[in-house]
C-alpha cells in the first residue's frame, strides 16, 4: 500500500509540474504577443501625430464650416414652455421617465413629426428623428426620479430632413 501511495504522489508531481511549464509557456507566448501588439500600435501612432502637426491649421477650417453649415440646415426653430405637471400624478419612482415622455409626446404634437405606422406584429415606434440634448434630460432629472421641473423652457429645431433637435432654452 505504502507503495502505491508513493507512486501515486509522484504521478501527481509530474503532472503538477507539467501544468505549471505548460502555463509559463504560455504566459510567455501571451507576453511576446503583447509586445510585438504595443510596438505596432506605437507605430502608427507616431506616423498619424507628425501627419496632424502638419495639417493642423487646416483642420480649423472645416469645423467652422461645418458649424456654419448647421446653421444653415435649421428649417424652424421654436421656444415652447412645456408643462410636466401630469407627470406627478404618477407615483414617485416613475415621475421622470414619464415627464420625459411627456415631453417626448409635446413634441411630435408640436412639430408635425410623422410616425412610422407599425405592420402587422410589430409595437408601435417612436420617431427617431426626435432628439433630446444632453442638457435637456440632465435639466430633467437634476432632482431624482421623485421631483422632475413642474414645467421646463426648450428651443426645438428642425432641420431640412424633418429630424428636431431639442435644447434648452437660453436662460435656462
Amino acid at each position: 500500500m505504502k507503495e502505491e501511495d508513493k507512486k501515486e504522489k509522484v504521478k501527481a508531481e509530474e503532472e503538477k509540474e507539467e501544468v505549471a511549464e505548460a502555463a509559463e509557456e504560455e504566459e510567455s507566448v501571451v507576453e511576446s504577443l503583447e509586445k510585438e501588439l504595443e510596438e505596432e500600435e506605437k507605430e502608427p501612432l507616431e506616423e498619424e501625430k507628425a501627419e496632424t502637426e502638419e495639417k493642423a491649421p487646416e483642420a480649423e477650417k472645416p469645423k467652422r464650416k461645418k458649424k456654419e453649415e448647421e446653421e444653415e440646415e435649421i428649417v424652424e426653430e421654436r421656444t415652447y414652455t412645456v408643462p410636466l405637471s401630469k407627470a406627478w400624478i404618477m407615483p414617485a419612482n416613475k415621475r421622470a421617465p414619464r415627464a420625459v415622455r411627456i415631453l417626448r409626446s409635446f413634441m411630435i404634437k408640436h412639430m408635425k413629426l410623422k410616425t412610422q405606422k407599425p405592420e402587422e406584429g410589430e409595437e408601435e415606434e417612436e420617431p427617431s428623428s426626435l432628439i433630446i440634448s444632453e442638457e435637456v434630460n440632465r435639466k430633467m432629472w437634476a432632482r431624482g426620479i421623485e421631483k422632475p421641473p413642474r414645467n421646463i423652457r426648450v428651443r426645438a429645431a428642425k432641420d431640412k430632413d424633418g429630424n428636431v433637435t431639442v435644447y434648452l432654452a437660453e436662460g435656462d
